[in-house]
Order: C-alpha cells, then structure tokens, then sequence
C-alpha cells in the first residue's frame, strides 16, 4: 500500500517537473508583435463600425484602411530579419497611434454616408443658411 502511494507521488512530481521544464524551454518568439497584432484588430474593427453606422464614408473608410495596410507592410519589414527590434516596435506603435487618432477624426468630422453608398449624404451640417442652398435670396 505505501509503495502504490509513494509511485503515485513520485509520478505526480515527475510529471509536474517535466511540465515546469516545457514550459521553461520555450523562448519568446523574436518576432511576435501580440500588441500590435490586437491594435490592428481593434482599429479594422473602428474602421467596420464607422463604415456600417455612416460614421465613415467609403472614401475615408479607404483611406484609413490603406493606411492599415502600410502599418503592415512594415511589421512584416521588421519581422523580415528573423527579429522585431524595440525601435522597429516604437515605430510600429507611433504608426498606429497615428491610425488611431485619424480613425477618431474622421469617424467625428461630420460626413456622413447614411444610406452607405460610398457618397457623401451630408457635410457638415447645418452649416449656413437651408434657405440659400434652395436658391431663394433675401
């Protein structure tokens, strides 16, 4: 009965050593970019919300998702050598920052596609007079 107990022990302990050292073993990877990876998941998701809601119209949602597609090209650059430096990682994020502020911008400027046609519905609402848009003059 004691050794049953002992090799139940020792099992355990052996089999949470080896998991300790698996875990151990691995190195991070060099070249994830986890927090850029989810900022970029996060603003696609702005750009899409803004897009459906008339928040953005297509003009602006194209812009903005082009400038996404730059903010890839360079982590794929950065992770070309094998390693993402700190300083490719400040510039990855200074990038996004950037992203994120224009993402805010243009999702409050006031153009609206509310009927989601890629054209402008309204700009700028009112802004001057209803009655010089109709043609009539005082």
């Amino acid at each position: 009965m004691k050794t049953k107990m002992l090799l139940g022990i020792l099992a355990l302990a052996a089999s949470g050593a080896y998991a300790q050292s698996a875990n151990m073993g691995s190195a991070p990877n060099p070249t994830a970019t986890p927090r850029v990876d989810q900022r970029e998941a996060n603003q696609e998701r702005r750009i899409q919300q803004g897009v459906h809601s008339g928040q953005l119209t297509q003009r602006e949602a194209h812009r903005l998702e082009n400038q996404q597609g730059r903010i890839d090209r360079a982590e794929d650059k950065a992770k070309a050598d094998g390693k993402v430096t700190a300083k490719e990682r400040a510039h990855l994020g200074n990038m996004q920052d950037r992203a994120s502020q224009d993402i805010g911008r243009e999702k409050h400027d006031r153009q609206r596609d509310m009927n989601h046609d890629g054209r402008k519905d309204r700009q700028h609402a009112d802004r001057g007079n209803t009655e010089r848009h109709q043609g009539k003059r005082h």
